[in-house]
């Protein structure tokens, strides 16, 4: 006698199950990449690479793969499908993973971070597309949140695993590497036993990308997110500063895990009180946070004021990532989520370069704190754009 496959419950612990196994298939590669990531700075350091460089590898491997998140986002609406581009796109990341331990210069970790970003290039658009295909209840804030939740468990999970093998093999950053790629390889099966595709309606796929399709204020909402990027440069030099400042090297893993774990505790909900007062709203306090945080960077001389601030950095986290992904979901039509938050992406990534050389080279050439006042700076002038932003908002509603 054959005895059925037991299948899995749509809806667990409140969620749909597409949110929830999303969640963890991003836990597990982070902590994958945040093993590595938070320890690529005195890796690249110790291989001879300056803290411009810095700048220049992340922002060139981020913005050189971005274009592909607006590709990958159109394609998947085109053929109304997410799950073979997250497939290839966790993959491809996977295997690099423990590729990273036997690069002996600066421009194969450049090359190797490419071929990373490009695979969550692919992947990026299509996953959030599956989370809005699959919110219940309009609750987009609250899923993005979980998702922006499980995210940073596992740059809690990271670190904290860096920092234990750090401690133990005398800061032997090629055996992290060679670890990290395990959780990675796991998320592959989560994604092909956990996950299902979200259904579309093949009468409304969207076909052919014009401009002319998303709304005004979709565009509009895209520039105060150029600007605010543009000072938001890599946290790599959030990692440097705290070193300046006297964190020892083992010890910056679990700095960088205060925010991530600040970040895990409020995203949910910070998700649902923005869907109950309003994404925008929450947006500008996000804002206005990261203003006062990099501010905080650019006048802090001792390592107590660097963990207040990476603290405050996780609130900043929750108050912004998911929640700008969640307002462009709601801006935007079902059967255009995917391009839309592509081109959200991939505007992300593009601004990385600029912002992250101008960054590196204010940190090399003039001095530690004026790259943090610039991002102050920028994100300021957000806060005020958001606020325009609101306004103009409800005088169209009126009207």
């Amino acid at each position: 006698m054959k005895i059925p496959a037991r299948k899995l419950p749509d809806k667990i612990f409140g969620f749909n199950r597409n949110i929830l196994f999303t969640g963890l298939t991003s836990f597990l590669t982070d902590t994958s990449v945040k093993m590595i990531y938070s320890v690529m700075p005195m890796f690249l350091m110790s291989i001879g690479a300056s803290k411009a460089s810095l700048g220049l590898i992340e922002g060139v491997a981020e913005s050189t793969a971005s274009l592909i998140k607006a590709f990958s986002g159109f394609w998947s609406d085109r053929i109304g499908k997410n799950k073979p581009f997250m497939l290839v796109g966790y993959a491809l990341s996977a295997l690099v993973m423990p590729v990273y331990a036997l690069v002996i210069s600066p421009v194969q970790v450049l090359v190797l971070r490419f071929v990373e970003r490009f695979g969550k290039g692919i992947r990026t658009a299509p996953r959030d597309s599956l989370i809005a295909a699959s919110v219940i209840n309009n609750e987009t804030g609250r899923s993005f949140g979980l998702q922006k939740a499980m995210d940073n468990s596992g740059a809690i999970a990271g670190p904290l695993l860096a920092f234990v093998l750090l401690s133990l093999s005398l800061e032997n950053y090629r055996l992290i590497f060679m670890l990290a790629g395990i959780p990675a390889i796991l998320a592959i099966f989560v994604i092909i036993f956990g996950i299902k595709e979200a259904k579309k309606e093949k009468t409304g796929l969207f076909r052919e990308f014009h401009f002319k399709d998303f709304p005004k204020r979709y565009y509009l909402f895209l520039a105060i997110v150029f600007v605010f990027t543009l000072g938001n440069s890599t946290d790599a030099l959030l990692m440097v500063k705290a070193n300046d400042v006297g964190v020892k090297v083992a010890l910056i893993p679990l700095v960088y895990l205060v925010t991530n774990s600040v970040s895990v505790l409020a995203s949910v909900p910070i998700g649902s009180l923005a869907d109950r007062i309003g994404k925008e709203k929450i947006l500008v306090a996000g804002y206005f946070i990261y203003s006062l945080v990099y501010f905080g960077f650019g006048v802090a001389t001792s390592a107590g004021a660097i963990v207040s601030l990476f603290a405050l950095y996780g609130l900043y986290s929750a108050a912004t990532d998911g929640i700008q992904k969640a307002f462009i979901s709601d801006t935007i039509e079902k059967n255009k989520k995917g391009t839309g938050l592509g081109i959200y992406n991939a505007l992300l990534g593009l601004t990385l370069l600029p912002a992250s050389l101008i960054a590196g080279t204010l940190y090399d050439r003039v001095n530690a704190s004026v790259p943090f006042y610039f991002g102050a700076s920028t994100a300021f002038i957000s806060v005020i754009l958001m606020i325009i932003f609101i306004i103009s908002g409800r005088k169209e509603r009126k009207s």
